[in-house]
């Protein structure tokens, strides 16, 4: 089957590993007991402001950094080093949200935006190693197998996390405070303990022209400028391109702040646990039916009705009172989540040109490390201002509306076929942009 079968799983494993962070961390639990346990303020909409301020500001500089730390792993044979840093600071920072105490809520951001530069940064590398553990025709059976393994894996772990809360007394534990401190601290075991096989066994091969760090970081930017310079001329690539990221941001703010914008308005947290659960395992299923349905209408339209999805979602959330209208929204956002992304990165493989592509690819997925820079904020600043976390999550609509009229003047066809549902479904299930 392949040369080396214990390299390419061990590179697919560190999906396996990181993405508990996304899981557990990031869209789970930390917004929880950022507004519950942190937390000093009693007003929900201070906390929300916080909240996504902490979201913007890691998006920010992670995404300032990517064309230094992208032009590095072309240029220098520093993958794997640069990998395990920020994958260390990864758990280092989500094992010390562990022992934050109650009402130290600037620590606690400290700590996040440390642990999620830290996942998003070493996911660069990590991307970066797949051509050195597969050949290209192999290369979309390795990417989708390490997809798959990190939805398992996120998923896994996080019902059991879930478990611990839930049921602190069937494990031991005092209390549910404890159970979430403790769920922190076995993500950084899990992302650390699944990290070691790529550490030990992905070789990284030497750079024909290792040019060093500095001069890596001084390419960054002539590359960053000439990639500029050639977009510029494919207008419907620039006109895509910022429509992509704006809707791209809407979409991770939805997962960021969906269980802070349900905390916020009272419901119980174990209800909140029960829509995102729904989410992680509607998902599958859900994203594999919309991506045969895509196929039949055309790639285009699966796109459109994906963002007008996410509008009425947005719509939707604003008017909940009850918690099974949660878990409606959350079978909504389940259906659409993974598809949106999957058929992104069709549609844009087929208006880029093919000579140009890994450059081409390289700022379409700066633009995606960009998103969740507008939207929590966004969400947090308008519920802070009219004092009502509903016109906090209406906001963001701002985000779609505008995006519908630009996909709609997109000279593209609208009948373009898709490339393999299945296929398309492994690239987009993970919910928060990789």
């Amino acid at each position: 089957m392949f040369d080396n079968k214990k390299e390419i799983l061990s590179w697919s494993l560190y999906d396996w590993a990181n993405s508990a962070f996304s899981t557990t961390v990031m869209a789970g639990f930390f917004p929880i007991f950022f507004k519950q346990y942190w937390s000093t303020t009693s007003e929900v909409t201070i906390s929300t402001w916080y909240l996504g301020l902490a979201n913007s500001t890691a998006s920010i500089l992670v995404a300032s950094l990517a064309p230094f730390l992208g032009a590095i792993a072309d240029k220098a044979s520093v993958k794997k080093k640069l990998l395990i840093f920020f994958a260390f600071l990864g758990f280092i920072s989500t094992g010390a949200l562990s022992i934050v105490n109650q009402g130290q809520w600037q620590v606690a951001v400290v700590f996040y935006i440390a642990a999620s530069i830290g996942f998003m940064s070493a996911n660069i590398f990590y991307d970066s190693l797949l051509p050195s553990v597969a050949p290209k025709e192999k290369r979309d059976f390795v990417s989708s197998l390490a997809y798959a393994l990190g939805y398992i894996g996120g998923g896994l772990l996080f019902l059991i996390n879930v478990l611990m809360y839930l049921k602190p007394e069937l494990f031991g534990i005092p209390d549910a405070p404890t159970a979430i401190k403790l769920s922190f601290l076995t993500v950084a075991i899990w992302w650390a303990v699944f990290s070691i096989p790529i550490m030990l066994f992905v070789k990284e091969p030497t750079t024909t022209n290792d040019i060093g760090i500095i001069n890596s970081i001084k390419s960054g930017w002539s590359q960053l400028s000439s990639t500029i310079s050639k977009v510029k001329k494919y207008k419907v690539v620039t006109t895509f391109l910022i429509a992509y990221w704006l809707y791209i941001d809407g979409v991770d703010t939805v997962v960021r702040m969906s269980i802070d914008y349900g905390t916020s308005l009272g419901f119980s947290t174990s209800a909140l646990i029960t829509a995102l659960l729904m989410v992680q395992f509607i998902a599958f299923p859900a994203t594999l039916i919309y991506n045969w349905f895509a196929s039949r209408i055309g790639i285009k339209r699966g796109i459109f009705i994906g963002i007008v999805g996410y509008a009425l979602i947005s719509i939707f959330a604003s008017l909940v009172s009850k918690e099974w209208h949660f878990y409606a929204i959350a079978v909504m956002i389940a259906c659409f989540q993974g598809g949106i992304q999957a058929l992104s990165r069709s549609l844009y493989s087929r208006i880029i040109p093919k000579s140009n592509s890994a450059e081409f690819f390289g700022f379409y997925n700066m633009f995606g490390k960009f998103a969740a820079i507008v939207g929590p904020p966004l969400v947090g600043y308008v519920g802070l201002v009219t004092g009502n976390p509903r016109f906090g999550i209406f906001s963001v609509i701002l985000l779609f509306r505008p995006v519908i009229n630009v996909l709609i003047s997109l000279p593209i066809s609208l009948n373009v076929a898709l490339r393999s549902p299945i296929s398309s479904l492994l690239f987009g299930i993970n919910g928060i942009s990789h």
